[in-house]
């Protein structure tokens, strides 16, 4: 057993002596709730010397012996990523078939046949948020538990608004065949589009499946990935799911669809340049330099 001392940011004595019952931070962690029960693991960041001690580090990895002072910072009220996911990814979900098949709410004529393009969009729409959802359960693995609970009205906004309510209330209203930006309203264009659109979904998965493969289950191991999209591109399922949302702008030319992708593609360019540049920090010259963030040979 282990006496510590858990002191707040501003350096007020929270416990004097707490005793770890276990040899991992998490055990540390519980150890701390049974004294402040508002306080679950998730909930806590403790920090040695700004060194962040994560739940699977054992004790002796940060050479945490009697008397050593630990520094406790509040994270607030929490909620776990996968849940986070599977809430944004249900308000597209719920607002496109309420769209679709709630027209007499929305619009002054309601629909009696929905245009081909309508079709096609909401079909893949629907698709693509569901396979978002299986994922989010059964494939994807994340490198931190939870975020701040409060966070989740600013992640849902892209989702259930930008993808959400202003762009079904566009593509589903009465007659829609295009947009103000020009469509692929042939069938050669059409046709086009669908097989893009299937080509990035079907890629977009085989490279989270990969991602997965990397990591064990409930650890945060980081490797290298290789193999399909990853030798050319650092991020490949952030250029597919471009593409897939590319594939639904050219099949309806509308300016809230070009909205939500350019909006999604400036964010995922972002965490691209941070997960490359993370990965040549970690792993020196061991990951290639020519990969590109998110763009073959672009960007």
């Amino acid at each position: 057993m282990v006496f510590v001392k858990i002191q707040s940011r501003s350096g007020e004595i929270l416990a004097e002596k707490l005793d770890i019952d276990g040899a991992t931070v998490l055990d540390l962690k519980k150890a701390f709730q049974k004294q402040f029960p508002k306080y679950y693991p998730d909930r806590q960041r403790l920090t040695i010397d700004k060194t962040v001690l994560y739940d699977k580090d054992t004790l002796e990895q940060h050479n945490i012996k009697d008397n050593t002072t630990i520094t406790f910072k509040d994270l607030g009220p929490q909620i776990s990523w996968r849940n986070v996911f599977i809430v944004e990814y249900f308000g597209p979900l719920f607002i496109h078939p309420l769209f679709y098949f709630g027209s007499k709410l929305f619009y002054k004529e309601a629909i009696v046949e929905h245009t081909p393009v309508q079709k096609i969009c909401f079909l893949f729409i629907m698709i693509h948020f569901l396979k978002r959802e299986f994922e989010t359960v059964a494939i994807h693995r994340f490198s931190n538990n939870s975020m701040p609970i409060k966070n989740i009205f600013k992640n849902s906004f892209h989702y259930w608004v930008l993808s959400g309510i202003n762009m079904a209330y566009w593509i589903y209203r009465p007659g829609f065949t295009s947009g103000h930006v020009p469509a692929c309203t042939s069938t050669i264009g059409m046709t086009f589009s669908c097989i893009l659109w299937v080509y990035s979904e079907v890629s977009n998965l085989l490279t989270h499946i990969i991602l997965r493969n990397l990591r064990p289950a409930g650890t945060r191991v980081r490797k290298i990935p290789y193999g399909y999209g990853f030798n050319v591109v650092t991020c490949p399922n952030y250029f597919f799911e471009t593409l897939a949302w590319i594939a639904i702008c050219l099949l309806t030319g509308s300016l809230s669809a070009w909205l939500f992708t350019i909006v999604a593609f400036a964010q995922m360019y972002q965490w691209a340049v941070k997960k490359r540049r993370n990965y040549i920090k970690e792993f020196g010259d061991a990951f290639p330099k020519k990969r590109t963030a998110i763009i073959p040979f672009l960007l």
